[in-house]
């Protein structure tokens, strides 16, 4: 089942593809502002399939609030079909059986071959695919190949705990007070926001959000057909700002004191510690069936960590211990309906750091650690904590009762009120959870910064390490990243970008991300000698620098400059050469002043400081690239 949400679809039928195909009156048809459901019925098909295809078409009907719908025999959709006589009557009660709670249904004829044009509506949820078995699952969602991936998807008891536990909302104010939600007032919108999502729940994506718009705009990534939803390509300028990311934040975290490892992307699910684990971890997986057996794709490195910290010899001298690895990629099964540009994917580089703790005052202690280098980490992408950060806790009431000067300390450290969710008893393997949140442009949360206080896999992994009394016993464990997803920094530098367009102003990226720091634009071809020697000098500080020597005037190549928000311009004349001065364009002041080399160099190495530095993954020059902006 294929459903379209469309602008129009028109179509004509040609002839009768098959002896059983239904009498009808041959017209063309043209339909506007609809879902068209492409339906193909297979072998073992029954009734039971029939209340499922309609309710998921309610479903979707509902999420994009359409009440009009085209039923489109289609059979192409899989290869093993029913007899015509049985997909006919199923096709038939499905169309009956619609009419009774939609208000406009119309069917295509069965059998025949047609002509059709479709317009299709581009928001995240303008298509939709199910297959629908007659099992108590209520459908399987971009399924592939079966003899590949199993096509039941196996869902996480404790995904299904997380949708059915009730908690209780707070906020925790500067002074240590926690003010049930109802009692709260803010002028804070985008506090304000994040508590509308968090405790709604509201996941489904309404509208495409404008970081979309600028990641296909400026050459950083889009969507690939070829692959699942939520899998993305990188263009050069987006692989660049990624691998820059992956390398302050690692350098980071190793400076914190971590080791780096590298762990497998694949797990048996029938593995004793992985089966239970799996079902503590509120996560949808991708599932792989090989040799017999079956194994399902990371969701993040915790389980290569506690496997090879399993293997490891530890004294209470090791603790902290702290195992660092940055997963290119983690994979989680995420809801169609739920993916979008870089907020919600399927596979994403995760940075992972478990520190494994003697106790719960160590673990403490570390805590704080390394919720200051979470700050630290988003200071660096220009993510002000008093502006564009949200914070969530979450955590069991009885660790509350007993951890209440703990929990304000990290209030301290952030500055500002945040919300609170409180269980009375716990569910999941930890007690205590923090969330850095981006509020976006569509009022949607996504969680960066995160840290968790384990106290189960440690002994579920049967990790030990010997304490002062020669005694062996199991280390709480810590699990950090101190930025989330990768993707997820880029969305947000992209989504805050645009806020500042909304304002009227120029929107950037910090300097250390942008791919081209300076642009190099002579007037004509004969000032090519001296603009190249102007990019080597520029080149050999580490900064970032290309030449415009395209056939265009130069009015328009300083405009396709200022569209890839290159920070600076120099534009190469005759006055430039005879003069020892350069006249530079400064995008974001929107001056243009006179400056030395030597002083434009030393004003951009003390604006990136101590980032890391990766050369231009194009060629220099700007006739020699490939046209990739989409």
């Amino acid at each position: 089942m294929l459903q379209l949400h469309s602008e129009y679809v028109e179509y004509t039928p040609i002839s009768e593809e098959i002896g059983d195909a239904e009498k009808i009156k041959v017209e063309t048809k043209k339909l506007r502002n609809l879902v068209v459901v492409f339906i193909c019925i297979e072998k073992n098909d029954n009734k039971k399939i029939v209340d499922k295809a309609l309710k998921e078409i309610k479903i979707y009907l509902e999420q994009i609030k359409v009440n009009k719908l085209l039923i489109y025999p289609y059979a192409h959709l899989s290869s093993d079909l029913a007899t015509p006589k049985q997909a006919f009557e199923l096709i038939k009660e499905l169309e009956e059986r619609a009419k009774n709670v939609i208000d406009d249904v119309q069917r295509a004829p069965f059998g025949w071959t047609k002509s059709f044009n479709i317009s299709v509506k581009g928001h995240p949820l303008a298509e939709n695919f199910k297959i629908l078995t007659d099992k108590d699952d209520i459908g399987i969602e971009q399924t592939t190949n079966s003899s590949l991936i199993d096509s039941q998807e196996i869902v996480s008891s404790a995904l299904d705990s997380e949708e059915k536990q009730r908690s209780s909302w707070y906020i925790l104010d500067l002074d240590g007070n926690l003010i049930p939600l109802e009692n709260f007032k803010s002028n804070n919108i985008n506090f304000k926001k994040f508590i509308d999502y968090e405790t709604s729940k509201r996941r489904v994506v309404e509208e495409q959000p404008p970081h979309v718009r600028l990641m296909k705009r400026m050459g950083i990534a889009d969507y690939e057909p070829a692959s699942d939803p939520g899998n993305v390509r990188f263009y050069p300028k987006g692989r660049l700002m990624k691998s820059l990311i992956e390398q302050f934040i690692t350098r980071k975290v190793l400076d914190y004191g971590a080791i780096e490892v590298e762990t497998p992307i694949m797990y048996d699910t029938k593995h004793p510690s992985m089966e239970s684990y799996f079902n503590r971890f509120p996560a949808r997986q991708y599932n792989i069936l090989s040799d017999n057996k079956k194994l399902f794709l990371r969701f993040a490195a915790c389980f290569g960590q506690f496997l090879m910290a399993k293997d490891f010899h530890i004294t209470y001298k090791n603790l902290p211990l702290k195992l660092y690895e940055l997963t290119r990629y983690s994979f989680r099964r995420e809801k169609t309906g739920e993916l979008v540009g870089l907020r919600r994917l399927r596979a994403f580089s995760m940075p992972d750091c478990h520190a494994f703790c003697k106790d719960m005052e160590q673990s403490k202690e570390e805590f704080l650690k390394r919720f200051e280098l979470s700050i630290d980490v988003l200071k660096a992408f220009d993510l002000k904590i008093e502006d564009d950060i949200e914070m969530a806790v979450r955590f069991t009431a009885p660790f509350y009762v007993e951890n209440k000067d703990f929990i304000l300390k990290l209030l301290k450290k952030f500055g500002k009120p945040v919300l609170i969710e409180m269980w009375k008893e716990r569910f999941f393997y930890f007690v205590l959870k923090w969330e850095f949140n981006y509020i976006d442009n569509s009022g949607k949360a996504a969680a960066l910064s995160t840290d968790q206080i384990d106290v189960e896999n440690g002994i579920r992994y049967k990790i030990e390490f010997v304490d002062e009394n020669g005694q062996k016993r199991n280390p709480i464990i810590l699990h950090n990243s101190p930025s989330g997803a990768i993707e997820r920094i880029i969305y947000s530098l992209l989504e805050k970008a645009a806020k500042i367009q909304q304002t009227g102003k120029r929107a950037t990226l910090p300097l250390w991300l942008i791919h081209t720091q300076v642009r190099i634009i002579p007037i004509k071809e004969e000032y090519m000698v001296y603009a190249e020697t102007i990019e080597k000098d520029i080149n050999k500080n580490q900064i970032r620098v290309d030449i415009d020597d395209r056939d265009e005037s130069v009015g328009k190549r300083i405009r396709d400059a200022e569209t890839e928000w290159v920070p600076y311009i120099l534009v190469i004349g005759e006055k430039e050469i005879e003069s020892s001065e350069l006249m530079v364009r400064d995008r974001m002041s929107g001056n243009q002043y006179k400056s030395t080399l030597e002083e434009l160099i030393f004003k951009i190495k003390l604006n990136v400081q101590d980032k890391p530095f990766m050369p231009l993954n194009l060629p220099k020059y700007l006739s020699k690239r490939p046209q990739i902006m989409t």
